[in-house]
């Protein structure tokens, strides 16, 4: 996924789903900002509104996740139709796995980018699983790739755990993209190496063997580390300290997100309308008044005061 995004212009306008945080730092959304989002404090740009790692930048151009699988797919259509339309030179790209190309959105936006010859990106994550169900009881096709031409596009699959065939991919992709005004859908074949959450136990639908077998052979990390120490530019030590470095940068960073205060209650009727209606005034006061009638029973310390609140979304 970063050597994806690394193939992008960061005027490129980004859609993903829920894996792709790799591509969220590529574009400069940081550690200690995802850290935010993920404890809905003050300085969180979603304003505690959305799920943990349901990220979103404007200033890294990458449109907020959505928890409804394939959402963003047709949205990217959308944005690739009006990137043409303004004339820039620019692509829209939708991240999404395997299971959401099972969805009727999938088909929807690929069918409109096609027709509406707009250049837009589609890069489908198959990693062979969606929670538990297998690719071969998703599809009897071969692959999501091979949908392409029914659709009248170009289509490319290449080998997700090779970063470097990866960004030739989208480069190319990109490209054909902007030259043709035409989308392109790119498989990525790659594998769910870890269970789908914390509440999820992949050895139940697969074995033991299935993934020690791809963490030996087609480790994606591993298979960069030694094409690096090929080049002579990594080692054992390098990496070791990269690690340790890394693991006190995320402790140091959630460690600050966790002791920030939550934003104001009075943000839960904001940002929808420019004028907020009678009903939700009338719901605002209702709350205020709930609360201060019932002090000893809302954690009310654990929000920021209105009048020492800064958007995060505007803070100079």
């Amino acid at each position: 996924l970063i050597a994806s995004a690394a193939a992008l212009d960061h005027d490129d306008v980004v859609y993903t789903q829920y894996r792709e945080a790799g591509v969220y730092m590529w574009r400069g959304y940081n550690l200690q900002q995802m850290s935010h989002q993920c404890y809905g404090n003050l300085y969180d740009l979603g304003k505690g509104r959305q799920m943990p790692i349901h990220y979103g930048s404007r200033e890294c151009n990458v449109h907020t996740v959505s928890s409804p699988l394939a959402t963003q797919i047709p949205h990217a259509s959308g944005a690739a139709y009006a990137l043409k339309m303004e004339g820039k030179p620019n692509v829209a790209v939708a991240y999404f796995g395997d299971g959401a190309a099972s969805e009727g959105d999938f088909h929807a936006a690929l069918n409109f980018a096609a027709t509406l010859e707009a250049p837009a990106l589609f890069f489908c994550r198959n990693n062979g699983y969606a929670i538990s169900t297998p690719t071969h009881e998703q599809y009897r096709g071969d692959g999501i790739v091979s949908r392409a031409p029914g659709y009248g596009m170009h289509g490319v699959r290449v080998d997700g755990n090779d970063f470097l065939a990866v960004y030739e991919a989208v480069s190319e992709a990109r490209k054909l993209a902007l030259e043709k005004n035409m989308p392109v859908l790119i498989e990525a074949m790659t594998y769910r190496g870890g269970h789908h959450s914390t509440s999820d136990d992949s050895t139940a639908y697969r074995s033991n063997e299935e993934m020690k077998d791809w963490d030996l052979n087609d480790n994606p990390v591993t298979r960069a580390r030694l094409y690096l120490e090929g080049l002579g530019v990594w080692d054992s030590d390098k990496e070791a300290e990269m690690q340790t470095r890394y693991r006190k940068n995320c402790i140091k960073c959630l460690t600050e997100a966790v002791k920030q205060k939550l934003p104001p209650i009075s943000q839960i009727f904001t940002d929808v309308y420019d004028d907020v209606p009678w009903h939700l005034q009338e719901q605002h006061e209702s709350l205020k008044q709930h609360l201060e009638a019932h002090p000893k029973d809302y954690p009310i310390g654990d929000y920021v005061k209105d009048e020492d609140y800064i958007d995060p979304r505007y803070e100079p």
